[in-house]
């Protein structure tokens, strides 16, 4: 199993059609190209057979978005005989001058021509109430729906049921009523509703969670399904996926549990964001799936690491005896899962040079994950890991590395030799020079190994860089030569040669003697 370790050693879903017949692809999404719409209807029905084809299918625009190569991905809402069909959903790709690539639908067949419902709307919408007694809630809504799934399709009533939740947040819980039988065959909240998270080192923040069975999963349905278990001292498996009746976890105290539960859910959602909303990236592997989170792993664990094998982020309690606290910082947060994005990225061994780069790297993300978040409880700094120690002072630091003792400040032939975690100096120090600069600062005095002055070029554009060069350019075995080149050829990218931004990355790196 490969993991990598730190030490050495409210957001609403779109809700489903309400109309009875199918709107106009105009009112569907205004603005977008109806001309790709009717490309994409003409297409998906020349090459899917009879079932998307068959007589009363039709559809109306929900996306389109295009690649930079010119092909088309058109998103369509699909009906039959004018009622939604849901599940019913279908993606067409089209290449540039209208090329078939093909489809991607949830499900194919066709809706057979359904009999008269047996159950009038008015006996639906009572069944759906009946079910919904406990919430003390109030139909408000109910469509006549084509309900398709692995077994096939069915008619159905879908009824909207009204209502808010105990702290006032609004419900729209969607019940599915077999039109024949009268029997539930589903339901869903319309709204999704973040929990709240009274973290230990990050105060009061939201959380993703999902209502199931009456109690909330900390579960996040808006990062790729994020979960957060407890191990309660274990040391293997997923142990208790956390959850909580009132949709707030912790307290913001060590005596209760689900306090670095959150912290772990606030982290991994922070994290995303971060890469998401900077980069693009959707998620650590890019494909839109989260790693999930175990806390309160073994007994005075003072660590967390990122694992490969598993896909999952894992934080120890630390031991107060010994000055730690739990290791669920935010920038502990974002280094770990840096190291995912680093394995499916480069690829950086961790060993030598190329290890110290791969911690590198996640000291720099997770140092920019924590000024990401602008959370007045944890302020961004460049120091790691100083949250969890109860003297205050950190793990690492990047202005100037050899502050803990055992960093370097400059490459030399011998770093290779170094534990990863110290060999990373050189590259801490060389960020630290590129975004904030040398001398002295509100975060910290940074020399430089051949006396010259460096100005920093800021957070976000010395990201960038590394960010580019990370996903570009460096290889599972690039070493601190090969990162300046790496690094350099990023900046001409995003930036150009001879830039200010260029000639930056050239002076932060002969300042800690890579040349």
């Amino acid at each position: 199993m490969r993991r990598t370790t730190l030490l050495s050693g409210l957001a609403t879903a779109a809700l489903l059609a309400t109309a009875a017949t199918a709107p106009t692809a105009a009112a569907a999404a205004p603005g977008v190209s109806g001309d790709a719409f009717t490309r994409a209807v003409a297409q998906l029905k020349a090459h899917s057979g009879a079932g998307l084809a068959a007589d009363g299918q039709s559809f109306t625009l929900r996306q389109i978005a295009t690649d930079a190569d010119g092909t088309e991905h058109v998103r369509l809402n699909r009906y039959s005989d004018g009622l939604p069909v849901l599940g019913g959903d279908v993606v067409v790709h089209l290449g540039k001058g209208n090329v078939w690539r093909g489809a991607s639908q949830s499900m194919a067949a066709a809706p057979q021509r359904a009999p008269k419902a047996k159950l009038s709307q008015a006996a639906a919408s009572r069944i759906a109430l009946a079910a919904s007694t406990a919430t003390g809630r109030t139909v408000s809504g109910a469509q006549l729906v084509h309900d398709a799934d692995q077994a096939g399709t069915t008619l159905a009533y879908e009824v909207v049921v009204g209502g808010t939740y105990a702290d006032g947040t609004p419900s729209e819980l969607h019940v599915l009523v077999d039109a024949s039988t009268g029997t539930i065959r589903d339901s869903w909240e319309g709204v999704v509703r973040e929990g709240t998270g009274n973290t230990y080192h990050s105060g009061s923040v939201s959380v993703g969670s999902v209502l199931s069975g009456g109690t909330y999963q900390l579960n996040d349905p808006n990062r790729g399904s994020g979960k957060t278990y407890d191990l309660n001292g274990g040391t293997s498996g997923t142990g208790t996926l956390v959850t909580s009746t009132s949709n707030v976890f912790g307290d913001g105290t060590l005596a209760n549990r689900q306090t670095t539960a959150a912290d772990a859910a606030y982290g991994a959602a922070t994290t995303w964001d971060y890469y998401k909303n900077v980069h693009g990236r959707n998620g650590i592997r890019n494909d839109g799936v989260a790693a999930y989170s175990r806390v309160h792993y073994s007994t005075n664990y003072v660590n967390a690491f990122w694992s490969d094998s598993c896909f999952c982020m894992t934080y120890g309690d630390g031991d107060l005896s010994q000055g730690w606290e739990p290791l669920t910082s935010l920038d502990i947060a974002g280094h770990e899962m840096s190291h995912g994005v680093t394995s499916n990225t480069a690829g950086l061994r961790y060993s030598g040079e190329s290890g110290g780069l791969n911690e590198a790297t996640s000291d720099i993300f997770g140092t920019l994950v924590e000024f990401y978040a602008n959370n007045p409880k944890d302020p961004g700094d460049y120091q790691i890991g100083v949250e969890v120690k109860t003297n205050g002072v950190p793990l690492r630091y990047m202005d100037k590395p050899s502050k803990d003792g055992r960093s370097a400040d400059c490459w030399s032939s011998s770093l290779g030799r170094l534990d990863v975690h110290y060999s990373s100096g050189p590259a801490n120090h060389f960020f630290y020079l590129l975004a904030v600069g040398s001398g002295s600062s509100a975060y910290g005095n940074s020399p430089t190994c051949n006396g010259s002055t460096v100005t920093g070029i800021g957070n976000a554009k010395a990201g960038a860089i590394w960010y580019r060069a990370l996903t570009t350019y460096m290889t599972s075995r690039t070493t601190y030569a090969g990162a300046r080149t790496a690094t350099l050829s990023a900046a001409k990218d995003l930036y150009g040669t001879g830039s200010v931004e260029y000639n930056t990355v050239a002076a932060a790196w002969s300042a800690v003697s890579v040349n």
